[in-house]
């Protein structure tokens, strides 16, 4: 089929929920897409953050042709052998002690959000309180489109349409410890964000944020989550990008609960909760579940995601390759529409003073796919194995394009 019939048949039957580029995929090679015309695309969003190992990886396809030979579903009601060691591996790497599996981001969110109150009601029922409930977010936060996930999302073109969405959530301003502070009263079970904002626009939360709502949480008997599905697994060249401010081996530093997705499945479905034990125990059998959480084949990819970051090494390159792809984002400053490059290892953004929407499909145009989030914010999550030369590449097609955009503004 040709791009054109592929869109008759989409706008036809298709629920338009997406505005799709101009390309019709038909394979990928490394960090390249390919299109049905034999075009090549540099894929500098991996399929937002999904695609980490790019595609095609030759020791991937090895493990599918054998997985491919086993059941592809087996039910939660039996064991299967990759479950449990990817859980030791999340709980190993992450610092906490028990893993749940979901099928997607916003579905570990909604985890995450269903325990925080139920450890909340455990509480109240053993000390004969009432149980909290609030729990707080941040400004610019984006957690996913389920009625929790964006009961915790910022923003009202998420929210609006759909309010209204489930009590009990309020914002704080981003990265702002007094705000926090004013917030963060006694009826508060839990704080949610993500370590580095994605959609938000590639804003890491300050040190200063991390420790004060991880000393307030400790003092008022609250949880802390942190949502690493976009920035986790890798993506800053650290398994996970609050280990920055937590080691593993700091437990009174690390949050309570983490949400994790993206890349974990290399592309087949699969996210996780990753809880500590005095929250895993106020979780009962029966309480939460899921169908095709953890299945086997998702399971068994993850943990050859994991074995491929070990044996190449690929956290090192993550962060030599990050701070080259940041030094020469850098170089764009000396161009007026440029206003801030943002981020850590292989999650950057350049913000512009104009809107980005256009120099996304001019870019894509040239071979180049990203994309544009907040309007202004060009996002870019390569995947791991992307190389100087690729960068360069990119640079070079980038400096063009902002400079030729920058005229047309002047004129």
């Amino acid at each position: 089929m040709q791009l054109s019939q592929v869109k008759e048949l989409e706008q036809k039957y298709l629920l338009g929920t997406y505005s799709r580029y101009e390309m019709l995929v038909e394979r990928g090679s490394g960090a390249y897409l390919i299109d049905r015309s034999n075009k090549r695309y540099l894929d500098l969003l991996s399929g937002i953050g999904v695609n980490a190992l790019g595609y095609n990886h030759p020791k991937v396809k090895l493990m599918l042709r054998k997985q491919l030979k086993r059941p592809l579903h087996v039910s939660n009601l039996l064991y299967h052998e990759h479950q449990g060691r990817l859980a030791q591996k999340l709980c190993e790497l992450s610092g906490l002690d028990r893993a749940f599996f979901t099928n997607s981001g916003t579905e570990a969110v909604e985890g995450c959000l269903k325990f925080a109150r139920a450890f909340a009601s455990r509480l109240a029922q053993g000390n004969g309180g009432t149980p909290k409930f609030r729990i707080l977010c941040l400004e610019g936060a984006f957690h996913g489109r389920t009625f929790g996930a964006l009961s915790a999302t910022s923003g009202k073109k998420y929210r609006e349409p759909f309010e209204p969405l489930v009590p009990g959530f309020d914002f704080v301003e981003f990265n702002d410890t007094a705000d926090l502070e004013l917030k963060f009263t006694d009826d508060v079970c839990a704080i949610i964000f993500e370590t580095i904002q994605g959609e938000g626009g590639i804003r890491p939360i300050s040190e200063a944020f991390y420790s004060r709502a991880r000393q307030l949480a400790t003092e008022r008997g609250a949880l802390l989550i942190a949502d690493e599905i976009q920035c986790g697994l890798g993506r800053t060249g650290q398994w996970f990008a609050f280990h920055r401010f937590a080691p593993p081996a700091e437990q009174s530093l690390l949050p309570d609960i983490v949400a994790s997705a993206k890349p974990l499945g290399l592309g087949i479905p699969l996210g996780a909760v990753i809880l500590k034990e005095s929250v895993a125990k106020a979780i009962n059998p029966g309480e939460h579940g899921t169908t095709f959480g953890g299945g086997p084949l998702a399971c068994r990819a993850s943990l050859e995601y994991f074995k491929i970051l070990d044996e190449d090494k690929l956290l090192e390159h993550i962060r030599s390759a990050g701070a080259y792809f940041k030094s020469r984002l850098e170089e764009l400053r000396d161009i007026p529409i440029v206003k801030e490059v943002r981020g850590e290892g292989l999650m950057l953004a350049v913000e512009l003073t104009v809107q980005g929407k256009d120099i996304v499909k001019k870019l894509l145009e040239l071979g180049f796919i990203l994309n544009c989030t907040h309007d202004v914010v060009l996002r870019m999550l390569p995947p791991f194995i992307i190389t100087e030369k690729q960068i360069d590449k990119f640079i070079k097609v980038l400096r063009t394009v902002l400079e030729k955009e920058t005229e047309q503004e002047k004129a």
